[in-house]
């Protein structure tokens, strides 16, 4: 979830656009109109919808809710995942910006351009064993000794690392996690010196290892090619070093 507090002369009112944490850094930017404060929800509109009643209730604004699967809660209407509101409120956006001759197309472009590119790139691997999955992310937890998390994933060095499942966050002061933590399931995310990061989670409803890797680029970095490049790299690396899918007897999705 995302805190967006707007500070422009024009408007002093709190809003927020929130997000579930599976989306790394998608808006987590400022200008000299805003300032972004950073906090998720667990992965669901149910987290997300509730956390906008309670931030409501004290008097803000809630301007927008999305997750990665292509879901968006775009009003205080209705505090769920609403493709009707959604799809209204890009026609009304379309038909605002056809006023100015500009596409949708030519207005993201002038929004990467102001704030950076943003890509990102999910995935999962299909393991019928938990005990395998179990032990793969264990290995992680292991990777380099008793208790000691990988520090690169082949060439990417790794800044921080949040395991939902244990209770530690290495950004944290405490080492603690500010969302809700579960023994129940496995969730790790590891954020990279590059500006990407990566969160390795299992479904709760399928026997799949899903991953969610984003790369954030600043202002003025324009060739997406070469970001998509770069997040392709990556993913390759967590799929060689962290699942191992041949050791692990993991099926792709492509498969």
């Amino acid at each position: 979830m995302l805190i967006v507090s707007s500070i422009s002369i024009q408007c002093h009112q709190n809003c927020l656009i929130m997000k579930r944490g599976n989306n790394i850094f998608s808006c987590n930017d400022s200008s000299s109109d805003c300032i972004i404060f950073f906090q998720e929800t667990l992965t669901g509109f149910k987290w997300m919808g509730n956390k906008a009643k309670e931030l409501i209730d004290k008097g803000n604004k809630v301007l927008f809710a999305f997750e990665e699967a292509i879901g968006y809660m775009a009003t205080e209407f209705v505090l769920d995942k609403d493709g009707v509101s959604a799809a209204a409120i890009v026609a009304e956006m379309a038909s605002f910006l056809a006023c100015k001759n500009i596409t949708l197309n030519g207005q993201l472009k002038a929004i990467y351009e102001e704030y950076g590119y943003h890509i990102t790139k999910a995935s999962y691997f299909i393991c019928h064993d938990p005990k395998t999955t179990e032990k793969m992310f264990e290995n992680l937890r292991n990777y380099n000794g008793t208790n000691q998390y990988p520090k690169t994933c082949g060439k990417f060095e790794i800044s921080d690392i949040r395991d939902l499942t244990t209770g530690y966050d290495s950004s944290q002061p405490n080492k603690k996690p500010v969302l809700p933590t579960s023994k129940s399931s496995q969730m790790i995310t590891f954020t990279f010196k590059n500006g990407c990061a990566a969160t390795l989670r299992t479904s709760g409803t399928e026997p799949k290892i899903k991953y969610y890797v984003e790369i954030r680029a600043p202002p003025g970095n324009s060739d997406p090619e070469k970001l998509k490049e770069e997040l392709n790299d990556l993913v390759n690396a967590l799929v060689e070093y962290f699942f191992q899918p041949e050791k692990n007897g993991l099926t792709s999705q492509s498969n």
